[in-house]
C-alpha cells in the first residue's frame, strides 16, 4: 500500500517514512503541501497522512486541492491543535480518520491496516457488482445470428476488465457502438468515453490531440491544453483507425502503453495516465506489420483482447431486423412489415457498406417509399438485383422474365417514384404519370402500394 506523508516537521517526517516503510508500506514524505501536490499525478498514493498546520498550504485546502485533481485516496489528519470544528471539517471534506499529536506508532499502525482491509473489501466488491451487473446495453448491438450472439458474449467478457482491447472490422461494422457498450458495461462506466480518430489529424497535431501541449510549446499554442488521454483519465479512450497512425507516432504510443506515463508537447514532467485503451482497426494489422507499415511492439501491445465484428454479408439473416430498427429510430413509428419477398431480397445482398449502408438504405425508404408492406421494388436498384444489373434491363444470354411480370415490375417501379416525387400527393403523381387519379388509385391498390 503506497503512503504520502505531508508533514513539515522534518524529524517526526523523516522518522514516520522509516518506521512505515519497516512495516512494508510504499512511502514517500513531503515537508510541504504545494510538494505533495506537484508529484500526485505521478505517484498516486492510496492513502495521504497530512498534518493540519502547515506554512504554505494547511491540510484542510490541501485535502481540497487533492479532490480537484480527482485523488481518491484516503487520507488521515494528524495535528496537534484538536479542536471539533477542525475534525468536523476534515471529515466534511472526506477525511477516513483524525489522529491527535503526539499518538503511538501503535495506533497510527492500527489505523491504516484498518483502512488497508476497507480497501480490499471495496476492491472485493466493486468486482462482485461487475460480475453481477446485468448485461444492459448489449441489446444494443442488434442481430440475432449466431455471429452476433458471439460477438455480444465476447463484449461482455471483454467490458469485465481492464484489458486492452482492438476491434477489428471493415468501414461500417459498428466499431464505434461496440467501444461504447464495452465502457457502458466497465468497471470505468462512470468515467469519461474519450474518442479520437487518428485518421483526421497530421502526425504533428495528432500528437498534441493525444499529449496535449504546454503554453508556448509551438506557433499558437498560447496556453496549456490537456489531451485526450488526460481528459480520458479515469475513464477509457478510443483510438479509431489506428491503422492510420503514423510510425513515428506509434512509437510514442507505445511508450505510453507501456509506462502508462504522458509528456504534454512542449514539457518535460512526466504525467501518469489511469486509461484504458481500446483500439480499432478496419485492416488487417498483421498484414501490415509484414509490410513495415505498423510496428509489430505496439500490435502486440494492443492485440491483448482482439474482438472481430463480423461484416453484414456473414450474417445477412440479421439485415430484415436492422432495416426496421433503423426506419423505427429514425421515424418514431413502428416500421412496415416485409413481404417474403422483400426479405429475400435483402438477404441476398452482400450489403458492401455494412451497417452503414442498411442504415442509409432505411432513410431512402423513408423518404421515398410509402409502400405497406415493403416490397423487393422499393429498395434500391443495387439491392434489387443483389448488386448486378439493371432491374429493368436484362443482361445478355439470361433467360427473358414473363412479359406481365416484367411489366408489373416496370409499373411498380413508376408508381412508386411518383408517389415519392409528390410527396405522396395522388392527384399530383397521376399528373406526373399522365393517367386519371382513378386509375392510379386502381394501380396502387393492385400492387400494394396503397397507403
Amino acid at each position: 500500500m503506497r503512503i504520502m506523508i505531508v508533514e513539515d516537521e522534518e524529524i517526526q517526517r523523516v522518522s514516520l517514512e522509516d518506521d512505515l516503510a519497516e512495516q512494508g508500506f510504499e512511502v514517500r514524505g513531503y515537508p510541504a503541501a504545494a510538494a505533495a501536490l506537484a508529484e500526485v499525478e505521478t505517484w498516486i498514493p492510496d492513502v495521504v497522512l497530512t498534518d493540519l498546520r502547515m506554512p504554505d498550504m494547511d491540510g484542510l485546502q490541501f485535502m481540497r486541492e487533492l479532490r480537484v485533481r480527482g485523488v481518491r485516496a484516503k487520507v488521515i489528519v494528524m495535528t496537534a491543535f484538536s479542536t471539533v470544528e477542525t475534525a468536523v471539517e476534515a471529515m466534511r471534506l472526506g477525511a477516513t480518520d483524525y489522529l491527535t499529536k503526539p499518538f503511538p506508532l501503535e495506533e497510527l499502525i492500527l489505523r491504516l491496516r484498518q483502512v488497508e482491509h476497507v480497501n480490499l473489501i471495496e476492491d472485493e466488491n466493486r468486482l462482485l457488482k461487475e460480475q453481477l451487473r446485468p448485461r444492459k446495453g448489449l441489446d444494443r448491438i442488434l442481430g440475432e445470428s449466431l455471429a452476433m450472439v458471439r460477438l455480444r458474449d465476447q463484449v461482455a467478457i471483454a467490458a469485465s476488465g481492464e484489458t486492452t482491447i482492438l476491434l477489428e472490422g471493415e468501414t461500417g461494422t459498428g466499431k464505434d457502438l461496440v467501444a461504447e457498450v464495452i465502457h457502458s458495461l466497465s468497471p470505468r462506466s462512470k468515467g469519461p468515453l474519450v474518442k479520437v480518430s487518428c485518421a483526421l489529424f497530421a502526425p504533428e497535431v495528432l500528437e498534441s490531440e493525444l499529449f496535449g501541449h504546454e503554453q508556448g510549446a509551438f506557433t499558437g499554442a498560447t496556453r496549456r491544453r490537456l489531451g485526450r488521454f488526460e481528459m480520458a483519465s479515469g475513464g477509457t479512450l478510443y483510438l479509431d483507425e489506428v491503422d492510420d497512425m503514423p510510425l513515428a507516432m506509434q512509437v510514442k504510443l507505445l511508450r505510453v502503453l507501456e509506462d502508462r506515463v504522458i509528456e504534454r508537447v512542449g514539457g518535460s514532467r512526466a504525467i501518469s495516465v489511469d486509461v484504458r485503451v481500446i483500439a480499432a482497426t478496419k485492416r488487417n494489422l498483421v498484414a501490415m506489420v509484414e509490410e513495415g507499415a505498423f510496428r509489430r511492439d505496439l500490435f502486440y501491445r494492443l492485440n491483448v483482447y482482439p474482438l472481430t465484428l463480423p461484416p453484414v454479408r456473414a450474417h445477412t439473416e440479421d439485415v430484415p431486423l436492422l432495416l426496421r430498427h433503423f426506419i423505427q429510430a429514425a421515424s418514431g413509428k413502428e416500421a412496415p412489415p416485409l413481404t417474403p419477398e422483400a426479405e429475400a431480397c435483402l438477404r441476398n445482398y452482400d450489403w458492401p457498406g455494412n451497417i452503414r449502408q442498411v442504415r442509409n438504405e432505411a432513410d431512402r425508404l423513408l423518404l421515398s417509399c410509402h409502400c405497406n408492406p415493403l416490397v423487393p421494388h422499393c429498395f434500391s436498384a443495387e439491392i434489387q438485383t443483389g448488386g448486378g444489373a439493371d432491374p429493368g434491363v436484362e443482361a445478355a444470354g439470361q433467360d427473358c422474365k414473363d412479359l406481365n411480370s416484367a411489366l408489373a415490375e416496370f409499373e411498380i417501379r413508376q408508381l412508386t417514384a411518383a408517389m415519392a416525387k409528390a410527396g405522396g400527393n395522388k392527384a399530383e403523381a397521376a399528373r406526373l404519370l399522365g393517367i386519371p387519379a382513378t386509375t392510379l388509385k386502381s394501380k396502387l391498390k393492385k400492387f400494394n402500394l396503397d397507403t
